[in-house]
């Protein structure tokens, strides 16, 4: 079977061949923009959010009959994980919520060791990339705790996740790796030296005079290339290749054929013209928007659009879903459950989940695939999300994890109001005495609605808290 650790990555750039290959763009015998079904042929990239099918971008794949594509080579579903990003081939059923793939891709962006950590601006760098940690971070159980303080330098890790304009890597999933391995990368050429076979990929020094060089224009490495490596760590730093792999900007397809795509803005000229990764997007009078408007795209603005590709492919965007953010973090055990609504009750705050939510069982119970059914009164959970509506004091869920017991209930969000020495964060009251630690303040008297806070305590009841720590985050 495939491992985790040969995983390689897709950053929004996938090969020519596989792509149409995949797509049906080359047999001639599909109508464009429909299978042989009659349904439409549609190409979607972004975040696996749970399984049971394969679920991405808020369509549930089949995936019975599916091909999957493990760094290039032949897996199974059984090799992903939740945080993971793929790429899938297939069609749409008709109600567009459902669909069938014929191939899932996975590969990731880099698996090396970590060299630096930089804790304040929630970064690391492995293998020369920088690779930025935030809330829409999932890790594996195997770093703890799930943040970047379970990571040290040293640490082998692998990050699947979406580039961003400056090339650094806005992680969706971190996994420790074991040490020792073949290392790898993809990135953007710089730098290139070709009398002495080496570049740069970011930070990262590559020699690749010893390396297997496949698919490059007319056989030569040069600046602005997309490639992969392989290769070992030599004791000055230095990558040294084993193979190099040239890699196309197009996502490839046909006039017609529908795609979905979760990303970070990458270029921007104007609303009307911009790229996600390799891809140019453009929009029309028609474009529907969710999450916010047109005025709100801009440079590494996360998105997820849908729409066709036109003759010269670029995407014609249909709806842009401006993807919501998660400043608040719920840790709590489960009150009651309404599997009916998808919506469950933790520290007396509903929480609503939906297609784009993000489903990942951390307990020792290690439940696969995992939804909110598997939940049972008392268990903790991990939510991250955003309240909806404002002021409602109910949780829209990007973020639900399961979690191992936990002794002290967790809530991060913005103060709603102050009366010392109580003061509200999402309609939850929490109480402070003498005990109480504060970070960047010196008690609640100190607080202003709108802080951002964090907070770890006790429950008393129905968002009731006890806080045994309070701290303001910048």
């Amino acid at each position: 079977m495939i491992t985790n650790g040969m995983r390689r990555l897709i950053a929004f750039i996938v090969t020519a061949t596989l792509v149409l290959t995949a797509c049906g763009g080359g047999s001639g015998s599909d109508i464009a923009g429909i299978d042989r079904t009659g349904a439409p042929v549609i190409a979607s990239y972004g975040t696996v959010t749970a399984f049971g099918s394969v679920v991405v971008n808020g369509v549930h794949y089949d995936t019975s009959q599916t091909t999957f594509l493990i760094d290039g080579d032949a897996g199974t579903q059984a090799d992903l994980s939740v945080g993971d990003v793929v790429l899938v081939n297939g069609s749409l059923d008709s109600g567009s919520t459902t669909g069938v793939a014929k191939t899932v891709q996975f590969d990731n962006n880099v698996e090396g060791p970590v060299t630096s950590i930089d804790t304040v601006a929630n970064t690391f760098v492995a293998l020369g990339q920088l690779v930025r940690v935030s809330a829409d971070t999932s890790f594996d159980a195997g770093i703890q705790p799930a943040a970047l303080a379970g990571l040290a330098v040293g640490d082998v890790v692998e990050v699947s996740g979406l580039v961003q304009a400056d090339n650094s890597i806005y992680a969706t999933r971190i996994e420790r790796r074991p040490s020792g391995g073949v290392h790898e990368v993809i990135g953007v050429v710089a730098g290139a030296q070709t009398a002495v076979h080496t570049f740069f990929l970011g930070a990262l020094s590559v020699d690749y005079s010893a390396a297997v060089v496949s698919g490059v224009p007319g056989g030569v490495v040069a600046d602005g290339q997309r490639v992969r490596v392989k290769g070992t760590s030599a004791a000055n730093g230095v990558l040294m290749a084993s193979r190099v792999d040239y890699l196309s900007n197009a996502l490839g397809g046909t006039s017609g054929e529908r795609r979905e795509l979760e990303g970070v803005i990458t270029r921007f000229a104007s609303a009307t013209d911009f790229s996600v990764g390799g891809v140019g997007v453009t929009t029309t009078a028609q474009t529907s928007y969710e999450g916010g408007a047109a005025a709100d795209l801009g440079l590494n603005v996360k998105v997820e659009i849908e729409g066709a590709l036109n003759g010269s492919g670029q995407l014609v965007a249909t709806k842009i879903d401006v993807q919501r953010s998660a400043p608040v973090r719920l840790v709590a055990s489960v009150d009651s459950l309404n599997v009916a609504a998808n919506s469950f009750v933790a520290l007396g705050v509903t929480v609503q989940v939906d297609a784009l939510t993000r489903l990942d069982d951390q307990s020792s119970q290690r439940v696969r695939p995992f939804s909110i059914a598997n939940l049972v009164i008392g268990d903790t959970v991990e939510v991250r999300g955003t309240e909806s509506s404002a002021g409602s004091g109910r949780l829209l869920a990007a973020f639900v994890e399961r979690k191992g017991s936990q002794q002290e209930t967790e809530l991060q969000g913005f103060v709603q109001s102050v009366a010392p020495p109580l003061f509200v964060v999402l309609g939850v009251q929490i109480s402070t005495d003498g005990g109480t630690q504060f970070g960047g303040i010196n008690g609640v008297a100190q607080l202003k609605v709108g802080d951002q806070v964090k907070v770890a305590g006790q429950k008393l009841g129905d968002r009731a808290l006890h806080a045994d720590q309070v701290e303001v985050d910048d």
